[in-house]
């Protein structure tokens, strides 16, 4: 401790505090009450060096405690994963489904009396319409309808060979094959076969295969989320 200038300073402020207790004061001050050294001026006068806050870690130049450095703020940014880019010239699709890009819109039908104006040809691709589903009258009733604010319809198409076809949908509606019986409503639901999406970046969400005899059936679909839905109809080789 200082005492010689811990005396002036009691001195000065002796009406205020007795001289033990400014004492103390003097010589704890670190800032602007520190007794320069020989040959300087005192803190606080022109010219007179000032204290680095470096000198006093724990404490800021006013006294509240130094900021410390957040090691989550201080890390360098991590980059976002960027999606899949596709190319810009179409991508290569199987035999089944060189026809995916050249589709023909048609409305699909609210029920089996309007199927006339929408039969589906095997092999050509169609943008398909679909209407609300409140609107629709299926043949039987689809495993999964849909919500009120999703869509659907009914197609018909005529099978000629005996094999293997694929329905191909530009999103993930619920479809039903129904061999059409003798009646309007009603008929055979078709159990699937397999399961699956086309290439990447073809646009074909997915796909389900079925074995079909010759005769006619309706394509059913429902819980679409969009009123319009890619689709086609092939016969696998």
């Amino acid at each position: 401790m200082n005492y010689g200038y811990a005396r002036k300073t009691c001195m000065m402020i002796r009406r205020f505090l007795p001289c033990g207790a400014a004492s103390i004061l003097a010589a704890m001050a670190p800032v602007g009450l520190a007794e320069a050294a020989p040959g300087q001026p005192a803190s606080g006068q022109a010219g007179a060096p000032k204290v680095s806050p470096e000198r006093f870690p724990m404490m800021s130049p006013v006294g509240a405690p130094a900021p410390q450095p957040d090691a989550k703020s201080s890390a360098a940014p991590q980059p976002m994963p960027s999606p899949m880019s596709c190319p810009s010239d179409p991508v290569d699709l199987p035999p089944e489904l060189a026809a995916w890009t050249k589709r023909e819109p048609l409305l699909a039908a609210r029920d089996t009396r309007s199927l006339s104006g929408a039969r589906i040809e095997i092999g050509k691709a169609v943008a398909g319409g679909l209407r609300p589903t409140g609107e629709i009258r299926y043949a039987t009733k689809p495993e999964k309808p849909g919500g009120s604010t999703s869509f659907g319809g009914l197609y018909t198409f005529r099978v000629a060979q005996a094999a293997r076809y694929r329905v191909a949908l530009g999103a993930a509606a619920w479809i039903d094959v129904v061999k059409a019986g003798a009646r309007q409503t009603g008929g055979t639901v078709m159990a699937s076969t397999g399961h699956g999406h086309g290439p990447d970046c073809s646009g074909v969400r997915k796909m389900v295969d079925f074995s079909l005899q010759p005769g006619t059936y309706l394509l059913q679909i429902s819980g679409n989320a969009a009123a319009r839905l890619p689709l086609l109809v092939a016969r696998l080789p």
